[in-house]
């Protein structure tokens, strides 16, 4: 498994357990807006790490992404597209106990990682 497939699976499971356990939680007690706003809180604060990293090194470091990184933005902002969708329009309709946006969403996943592994593997 190559550095990218790995830290963009399990290192970014690991890193996302805090909103985790605080959805499971918040669901778990009917606090579904706690839920959301983790979890979209946490996407809209990560790319301010961009900053501080400039910061620390001196330059701009987005000029250094590599194919599997701008890869892996894009994925990002598809599967959050999903979701605005989902936001905007509250589709009811649910298949195997989970709403039609969720559904697409991790049928985009697993085929991102898929691509993923073709685009960190140069094909």
């Amino acid at each position: 498994m190559s550095n990218v497939v790995f830290a963009a699976t399990f290192l970014a499971a690991a890193t996302a357990l805090p909103e985790v356990s605080t959805g499971l939680q918040s669901v778990k007690i009917r606090d579904y807006n706690l839920a959301v706003s983790d979890i979209f809180g946490g996407n809209a604060f990560l790319p301010v790490l961009f900053f501080l990293a400039d910061l620390l090194s001196g330059q701009a470091t987005l000029p250094h992404a590599m194919n599997s990184d701008v890869y892996l933005a894009a994925l990002g902002i598809l599967l959050t597209a999903v979701y605005i969708y989902g936001l905007i329009f509250r589709p009811r309709r649910q298949i195997f106990r989970m709403g039609i946006d969720s559904l697409i969403v991790l049928v985009l996943y697993v085929l991102g990682i898929v691509g993923l592994i073709a685009v960190a593997h140069g094909h």
